[in-house]
């Protein structure tokens, strides 16, 4: 759970730091980097990968076809997941997903403008 939290709370700038990016900003793209990086280090993590609005993977540490199959698949499940949430009260909205399985653990944060999608694994 700490490690999850810890991981939540070094997202709260990537959306700024990502839209920043798009500007081309040098500081800003050192600093989007430097936090994909750091989540990265984190013991267990086997990948990051981020996905703009339309679904196309813009950075990732996987291999392609790894990257186009779990792009394509969480992010087709965020957005029932979203849907499913604001179904239940139309004031709320998804902030993140958590997917255990007996091999991978996924964490999904959505934006209005992307995805971070995390795969790590849970035993470590």
């Amino acid at each position: 759970m700490t490690d999850t939290l810890h991981f939540r709370l070094r997202l709260t700038s990537l959306p700024f730091l990502l839209a920043t990016e798009r500007r081309g900003e040098k500081a800003e793209e050192a600093e989007v980097e430097e936090t994909l990086k750091r989540i990265e280090a984190h013991k267990g993590v086997i990948g990051t990968i981020v996905v703009n609005a339309e679904g196309i993977p813009i950075r990732t540490t996987l291999d392609n076809s790894t990257t186009v199959q779990y792009a394509g698949l969480l992010r087709h499940l965020t957005m029932k997941a979203r849907s499913t949430v604001r179904d239940i009260d139309p004031q709320n909205d998804l902030t993140f997903l958590r997917i255990r399985s007996k091999k991978h653990e996924i964490l999904v944060a959505p934006e209005n403008d992307f995805l971070l999608i995390v795969i790590q694994n849970p035993c470590e």
